[in-house]
């Protein structure tokens, strides 16, 4: 590891911690919806980005990744001729809030946990992230959110305003991510990094972002295998 050792984590969540391809499909399959579970779920995903940035440009008011997660939803299901009664289609939303960890995740987040403060860092909305953390036994610390700071990631205000919450110096905090985009911002931010890859993220075969030896703090095969290498 280069530099001085973290004295907090913050954990990007979608594909770093949670395995949002998989659940998602197993989703769209227990529905018994007329589509290709993982195909749909790489769809909806695929519909993130965009919709941030149209809060960027502020041809959409702030709006949390549950209510843009809803307006890429039912564009989607308009797109494939499936009617859904608005109750149905609001739980069905809700999928994201139940995402299932990676098998490692949360042995490794315990461990991470006894010698460090642990905390998300996500575009997710609060109550989002909270029942993902009841679902699945997430033991963070503390919920730092986009919400909190009206930008979204890779906005520099989402690393800089969790370390100003943990009331650290950008080096002292780390983010864990396994989106080297991500990383470049907390890296441009001041952060040190951890880039924890998650190759079936986007399930068998999907594209990974590129990215360079050496660019990052830290590369860890796991959760399990950056506690080692934290000393943990």
């Amino acid at each position: 590891m280069s530099g001085a050792a973290p004295r907090a984590l913050v954990f990007d969540v979608f594909g770093t911690v949670v395995d949002w391809h998989g659940t998602i499909a197993a989703e769209v399959r227990g529905r018994g919806l007329p589509v290709d579970g993982g195909a749909f779920a790489l769809e909806w995903r695929a519909g993130y980005a965009p919709a941030m940035d149209e809060v960027r440009r502020g041809v959409l008011p702030w709006t949390t990744i549950d209510g843009l997660h809803r307006r890429i939803l039912d564009r989607l299901l308009a797109r494939h001729g499936i009617a859904l009664a608005a109750d149905e289609t609001a739980e069905f939303n809700r999928v994201w809030h139940r995402l299932d960890p990676w098998p490692d995740a949360v042995e490794g987040l315990h461990r991470l946990k006894a010698r460090l403060p642990i905390a998300t860092l996500s575009n997710g909305n609060v109550s989002l992230l909270l029942a993902m953390a009841r679902h699945g036994g997430l033991p963070w610390d503390t919920i730092f959110s986009a919400e909190l700071f009206g930008h979204y990631k890779p906005d520099p205000e989402c690393y800089l305003g969790a370390c100003r919450l943990l009331d650290l110096p950008p080096a002292a905090v780390m983010l864990v991510a396994a989106h080297p985009s991500d990383l470049r911002g907390a890296r441009a931010a001041g952060l040190a990094t951890a880039y924890v890859p998650r190759p079936l993220e986007r399930g068998p075969g999907g594209e990974m972002e590129p990215w360079t030896e050496g660019e990052f703090d830290v590369v860890a095969r796991d959760f399990l295998h950056l506690a080692e290498q934290l000393g943990a």
